[in-house]
């Protein structure tokens, strides 16, 4: 497997994580069990915002994108690469945070509501 489709394939499971990290809870309203994996993503989301963690996703990508002779991506990391200042302005990183947070929110208020 070459290093170009590691880190190709590391950017792919980073847009899904987070996507899933947003819209998780949702999913978990039909399948139940999910929700304690959702949990978990949660968290790791929220430690990294707090702690500045480097996630394990941007350290793989990084590391095919430069054996594979490629620039690796910017010290400021995934989200500051492919998403800030593309999907949305940068001055609107803390109006993005807490959609997501308000998502999450809700698909768990949902989750609770429905369980009874």
């Amino acid at each position: 497997m070459g290093y170009r489709l590691v880190a190709e394939l590391a950017m792919v499971v980073h847009f899904l994580f987070l996507a899933y990290l947003a819209i998780g809870g949702f999913l978990a309203w039909r399948w139940r069990r999910t929700i304690w994996i959702h949990l978990g993503v949660v968290c790791w989301g929220l430690l990294s915002i707090v702690t500045g963690v480097e996630c394990p996703l941007t350290v793989v990508e990084d590391w095919g994108r430069r054996h594979a002779g490629l620039e690796g991506l910017p010290r400021t990391g995934f989200i500051d690469h492919y998403i800030e200042g593309v999907v949305y302005p940068e001055e609107y990183t803390n109006a993005a945070r807490w959609t997501v947070a308000v998502l999450v929110l809700f698909s768990y208020a949902g989750y609770v509501l429905r369980r009874r």
